[in-house]
């Protein structure tokens, strides 16, 4: 990688960095900690969500009869987003420790904790459980996904992508037939 690029990524991590830092900062506004991965607030935070929740039936009496009718599609996809989650925990069981790759960690991905919220009435708590899994998934997907192809196929695309995964900024321009072979040697070292 030459050195425009790694500068450029450098800014981009710090930039990351300094979004993940800001976000941590306002735990202190909303009065919460983490201890050993569970979410702890205030008793008088707690309380204030509390009385700020919404009824169930307060909250579909003003739901549209369109997202009513939607709905079940939108949970049915949970049987191929499962799918999906055994296929993937399973390959990744399977062929990342043949090709020596290193596994990723479902738990850095998916973080199923919204419904922890005491502002949340029933139903958006189950519709934050299945977001918070879904989105994670996809991420963990993706994750597996890359560290696939930076192992098999680390070439960039000919054409602009609307957004690429953290690898790829390493892979070996379009055309370097050079740069391909003597990554792919790298990486099949023992």
């Amino acid at each position: 990688m030459d050195n425009q690029m790694q500068i450029l990524l450098a800014r981009l991590q710090q930039m990351r960095a300094a979004l993940q830092d800001e976000i941590e900062q306002r735990r202190d506004r909303f009065r919460y900690r983490i201890d050993r991965r569970r979410v702890i607030f205030d008793a008088d935070i707690r309380r204030a969500h509390r009385e700020a929740r919404e009824s169930l039936g307060s909250f579909l009496a003003r739901t549209r009869p369109m997202v009513v009718l939607t709905a079940p599609l939108i949970y049915a996809l949970i049987v191929p987003f499962a799918l999906l989650d055994l296929c993937v925990a399973l390959y990744q069981a399977v062929c990342f420790p043949v090709y020596g790759i290193e596994k990723v960690r479902r738990r850095d991905y998916i973080a199923i904790d919204r419904h922890h919220l005491a502002y949340l009435n029933g139903l958006q708590k189950l519709n934050c459980v299945y977001c918070g899994y879904v989105n994670g998934l996809i991420g963990l997907a993706r994750e597996v996904a890359a560290r696939t192809e930076r192992h098999w196929c680390p070439i960039k695309h000919a054409r602009r992508l609307a957004e690429t995964h953290d690898h790829y900024p390493d892979f070996a321009d379009y055309g370097d037939a050079e740069t391909f072979r003597k990554q792919l040697q790298a990486r099949r070292k023992p």
